[in-house]
């Protein structure tokens, strides 16, 4: 079992401006952890797809807000992207998760490319989506130990 220990919470307008303040959040967090500048730069354009779903889409141009989560674990970030706007239709759906594997490049729907972009980044990536509930994007990438630190 995975142990928690430490989560935190930050909610914001879902406006372009705000998804460098996630960023920066991103990247204190993911640097105190012990992840690699490669892979925090990974995760903060993961973590920047996700949120411009939320400002692009999820309000259709009326405020709103995005929440978004980091769940530290022993050896994981898990970053939770959520919103309460416009629910996602995700293609490829089973029971309200989407899954990218086993599709072409060809079948993505326009604007759904930074799907394959954050399970390219992330070790694991799941969106669920429910009408008037909104869309909630989590991504995990695991701390790999190098042989130095153990």
């Amino acid at each position: 079992m995975i142990e928690q220990a430490e989560k935190i919470v930050i909610s914001l307008p879902a406006t372009a401006e705000n998804v460098d303040i996630v960023r920066l959040n991103l990247y204190g967090v993911a640097s105190k952890m012990g992840f690699s500048y490669e892979e925090i730069e990974d995760m903060k354009v993961a973590v920047s797809e996700a949120c411009n779903n939320s400002v692009l889409y999820a309000y259709k141009h009326a405020p709103g807000t995005m929440e978004i989560t980091f769940d530290i674990l022993v050896d994981a970030l898990s970053i939770t992207v959520k919103d309460q706007g416009e629910s996602f239709e995700p293609w490829g759906t089973d029971g309200g998760r989407v899954t990218l594997h086993d599709k072409e490049l060809s079948e993505a729907p326009i604007g759904g490319l930074g799907f394959y972009l954050m399970q390219a980044l992330m070790d694991d990536v799941s969106v669920e989506s429910q009408p008037g509930q909104g869309t909630k994007v989590m991504m995990v990438r695991k701390l790999q130990r190098s042989e130095e630190t153990v």
